[in-house]
């Protein structure tokens, strides 16, 4: 039977508002690798701590819908549609969710993309294989863009991962290429929400800052990983992390100013509605639900 996460968690920031609208969420058996330079028994227990069954690893998928200006906007897509009809499925739900809090794919103005990794870009595709949103303008990281389609770095990529991701990647966004445009860090992207420069877990990883009447909220994605990892040991190297030396020092560095300037988070990798604030924990970070 498929398990479906809550439908949508709404909150305004300032006069724009945010709908975190799940994809799912995956949870399953932790294993030896994932994290590079930590023994699997510590990243077990780490789970523990946070309310995770024994042995087992999670990871929610929480896409953010931006209502601003007139316009409708979505933070990466998630796992893609035809994830949620493999048996027994627990992500892929994200257009079901949205057409429950009516929102069809035709009201999307604009998608957002964070980074070129499956679980925030396969949702572009239709389980038909069409555009997903066939109505939105797509604007991606420059960087992000230049480092995916690039031929001569597609044929230097080392094999396994890396060069199933370029293929994923070229699946994905070769029939949608006309509709791409791309932005550039620091750059506003839509009314209120701007590009911040979040470089480690993947070349052109992006995070966006949204603002509006002096309230803030911060679209933190891959920066973070499920607290229980990124944030009570930011220390740790995912093996996702395309540079995993300099993902840690922008995740430090990004948790630290979180923290310190009490800015609101919204984790793409939280659990579901994943709206919280970052604490100072000792040599960590903590994150702390908001109401």
């Amino acid at each position: 039977m498929e398990t479906r996460a809550a439908i949508a968690h709404r909150y305004p920031v300032g006069e724009i508002e945010i709908i975190v609208v799940p994809d799912g969420e995956r949870t399953a058996p932790v294993r030896e690798g994932f994290v590079l330079n930590a023994p699997v028994d510590e990243v077990k227990a780490a789970y523990v701590a946070h309310g995770i069954p024994e042995g087992r690893g999670n990871t929610p998928f929480n896409p953010t819908v931006i209502r601003t200006a007139g316009r409708t906007v979505l933070v990466d897509t998630g796992c893609g549609a035809d994830t949620a009809e493999e048996p027994g499925a627990t992500a892929g739900f994200l257009l079901h969710n949205l057409a429950v809090v009516g929102i069809s794919p035709n009201d999307v103005d604009v998608v957002i993309i964070s980074h070129f990794h499956g679980d925030h870009v396969s949702g572009l595709v239709a389980p038909d294989g069409g555009p997903a949103f066939p109505s939105a303008e797509i604007t991606v990281p420059a960087n992000e863009w230049s480092f995916w389609m690039d031929d001569g770095a597609r044929e230097r990529a080392t094999p396994g991962r890396m060069e199933r991701l370029f293929e994923h990647n070229r699946n994905v966004f070769d029939p949608l290429a006309e509709r791409v445009r791309t932005h550039a860090w620091d750059e506003e992207v839509v009314s209120g929400v701007t590009a911040i420069g979040t470089p480690g877990h993947s070349v052109g990883h992006t995070s966006y800052l949204v603002s509006s009447a002096g309230e803030t909220v911060f679209l933190i994605q891959d920066v973070s990983n499920h607290p229980a990892l990124s944030l009570a040991h930011p220390g740790w190297h995912l093996a996702f992390d395309q540079d995993p030396v300099k993902a840690e020092a922008t995740r430090r560095r990004t948790l630290d100013w979180l923290a310190h300037e009490h800015i609101p988070v919204q984790g793409f990798h939280f659990p579901f509605p994943g709206h919280a604030t970052v604490e100072v924990a000792g040599d960590a970070y903590r994150a702390v639900p908001i109401a």
